[in-house]
């Protein structure tokens, strides 16, 4: 059956069709407030050198030449601490996911793609997985169990 321009899949266990359709939301809104929420303590580290040296985050900016390495530091913390509460809340989820995943595509293709596939040495492995989750949040948005879904308006 085809709705919406989409071909509707009929479920191999039909029974189960209710229980997924119910856990589709939850599970969404599990998978964004996670997401946003591990992006905070990287923020927190970049702006306050809360959960690691500032110095030595400041440094690494230096070394891989991100110039200006303070001002990018600052900016990439600011969209780490301030998008990652917001996609975690799913308040403006679109335009937070979005710098959410500029700043973590480009730290899995400048910094660790040289690094290889693997996350063990460093590789892309990881980042990309992040940078893939968070743009799917960017194209979906607040979803259901949001802030944005509450107050009726979405970015």
């Amino acid at each position: 059956m085809v709705t919406g321009g989409f071909l509707r899949m009929r479920p191999i266990i039909p029974f189960l069709a209710p229980l997924w359709a119910a856990l589709t939301e939850p599970a969404y809104a599990l998978m964004r407030l996670t997401a946003g929420a591990f992006l905070v303590p990287h923020g927190l580290w970049k702006l306050f050198g809360i959960t690691g040296s500032q110095e030595e985050m400041l440094a690494f900016f230096q070394a891989i030449g991100m110039e200006p390495a303070f001002l990018l530091m600052i900016a990439v913390g600011i969209v780490e601490v301030v998008g990652g509460a917001l996609i975690a809340i799913g308040l403006l989820t679109r335009p937070a996911a979005i710098a959410a995943t500029i700043t973590t595509a480009t730290a899995a293709i400048y910094v660790h793609l040289p690094f290889g596939f693997y996350v063990e040495p460093g590789g892309v492995e990881f980042s990309a997985l992040w940078a893939i989750v968070l743009l799917y949040i960017a194209i979906r948005g607040g979803g259901g169990i949001s802030v944005d879904r509450a107050i009726g308006r979405e970015f």
